[in-house]
């Protein structure tokens, strides 16, 4: 039964309760339909925002020791060598983990000539998003195969002279980042100046090298 012309009876709790108007119930549809859409454009700008761009990875030299480089000449040319190094490889996409859909390896040459590869990352392996992967490198050899002409001989005769050898290391894979189809050639290079460690020390002072990423491929 109605209480009056602008309530009803409950008989649940025995009393009167007002009625919501025709244009309350209006406005009230239309802020709930009005909040839906705006929720659905945060939804997809946070969306659009962790999935729809790529940063690509950071890559950097954070610390590295030259304790031995000799070449031998006979019957082919070759180092002899002992190097270390930790190398950085920092996801920059706060949503986005990266996978390897080829392992991650890193080159080390000399005058253009390569004379070692490492590999850092196997194929599958997952950086997860924000996160910063830290690889600390040990290699050595008593006579790494190096193809050096008479230039790069001479080059590593002059250099040898001062004990600063100038080092290239190029980091090289593919990947493919979470929610995109693409698999991208990831390639960094980072040119260092290591100065050969004085006999009866184990380094000296190394500053921190930022690699230079090649040009990324369409789409990544």
């Amino acid at each position: 039964m109605c209480c009056s012309e602008c309530g009803c009876y409950d008989a649940f709790c025995d009393c009167c309760c007002p009625c919501v108007s025709y244009d309350a119930r209006e406005t009230i549809l239309c802020c709930a339909a009005c909040l839906a859409v705006l929720a659905a454009v945060v939804l997809f700008a946070v969306l659009l925002a962790a999935y729809g761009f790529i940063r690509r990875p950071e890559v950097a030299v954070v610390d590295a020791s030259l304790t031995r480089l000799a070449l031998a000449t006979s019957p082919a040319t070759a180092f002899a060598y002992n190097l270390s190094l930790t190398l950085t490889v920092r996801n920059k996409n706060w949503a986005m983990s990266v996978r390897n859909t080829q392992p991650l390896e890193a080159d080390y040459s000399f005058d253009g000539q390569r004379f070692e590869r490492v590999r850092l990352a196997d194929e599958g392996s997952t950086h997860p998003a924000g996160k910063t992967q830290v690889y600390h490198l040990v290699s050595g050899s008593d006579g790494a195969y190096v193809a050096l002409g008479n230039a790069g001989v001479a080059e590593f005769k002059e250099e040898n002279k001062t004990g600063m050898f100038q080092v290239e290391v190029a980091v090289s894979g593919e990947v493919r980042y979470q929610a995109h189809f693409t698999k991208c050639k990831f390639q960094a290079k980072c040119p260092l100046k290591l100065q050969l460690a004085p006999p009866g020390t184990s380094a000296v002072v190394f500053e921190k090298v930022k690699c230079k990423l090649s040009p990324a491929d369409k789409n990544c």
